[in-house]
């Protein structure tokens, strides 16, 4: 893979090591392009997603249709097959070298690292980024709950996996609620989702709130976040906006744009790209 930062200003990528450089601490921000440089499948637009999911794209299908409780609820098979191919996926799946990249470079602050993402993979985990110091916005695949709320707890989704791929079809029994027998479903905040059980984001999210007080100088890395689902965008903006010495570092292949007049820098490049070029010169590991 190519990482030269052909496509990258060189005064604005200075600039960007140089707060690098005098960061007390680093809020990582992730959207679904972080996992690309992975090898997971881009789902920007229905035929992105119909790439990934042809039997989906045959019955006219599209993502957010795809992800949604209705999907479970007119047929669960087709719902835990979609579900089911993509934990299965993560879980086989190894987190591209950027985030070995930026965790060493986190775990050096004074005051640490957070992260915040859209992400459902657990990816952050899987590369180990500590659990308390990672905030899930829309859920994990890797917890279950019951379909129709009868519990608020939710639990690991440890079960195994098999899913006819020509139709994407669960195989085998379905996951159920071990509380009331029913159809269980990922912790994941889905398209028109009413049931979603938030209790363990908004307890991930209450710690990221509590370290962003304890923080003087933050660096914003924002990587793969576009505007078609622009909640991790929105909320790098916002943390910007609300403290003082805050700066934005966005990476972004297609959607690097900042606000203007603000603390922050684009980089029209992919999240290896992005991360190594950021990471290589010698000042912007001190701290």
């Amino acid at each position: 893979m190519n990482h030269e930062p052909t496509t990258i200003d060189k005064s604005q990528l200075q600039m960007a090591q140089a707060w690098l450089a005098t960061a007390d601490s680093v809020l990582i921000t992730a959207g679904a392009g972080m996992g690309v440089d992975s090898g997971m499948p881009d789902f920007r637009g229905d035929q992105g997603f119909w790439k990934a999911y042809p039997a989906l794209a045959e019955a006219g299908i599209d993502f957010m249709s795809a992800a949604n409780p209705d999907n479970f609820k007119r047929n669960p098979r087709l719902g835990w097959g979609f579900y089911g191919h993509r934990l299965d996926l993560y879980r086989k799946t190894r987190p591209h070298l950027g985030f070995r990249l930026l965790r060493e470079y986190a775990k050096a602050r004074r005051n640490g690292y957070f992260v915040f993402t859209s992400n459902v993979d657990g990816h952050f985990q899987k590369a180990k980024f500590e659990d308390d110091r990672v905030a899930e916005c829309h859920g994990t695949i890797h917890y279950l709950q019951c379909m129709t709320s009868c519990t608020s707890n939710i639990w690991p989704a440890t079960m195994s996996v098999k899913v006819d791929e020509t139709s994407c079809q669960w195989l085998g029994e379905l996951p159920a609620c071990p509380y009331c027998g029913g159809l269980a479903r990922p912790n994941i905040r889905m398209f028109g989702d009413h049931n979603w059980l938030p209790a363990r984001t908004n307890q991930q999210e209450n710690r990221l709130l509590q370290w962003l007080q304890r923080t003087t100088r933050p660096v914003i890395v924002e990587m793969g976040a576009g505007t078609a689902i622009a909640t991790v965008r929105a909320f790098s903006e916002t943390i910007l906006r609300s403290h003082p010495q805050a700066r934005l570092i966005r990476i972004n292949p297609r959607e690097c744009e900042v606000p203007a007049g603000t603390r922050a820098i684009g980089l029209p490049v992919g999240a290896v790209a992005g991360i190594t070029e950021l990471l290589r010169q010698p000042n912007a590991e001190g701290a």
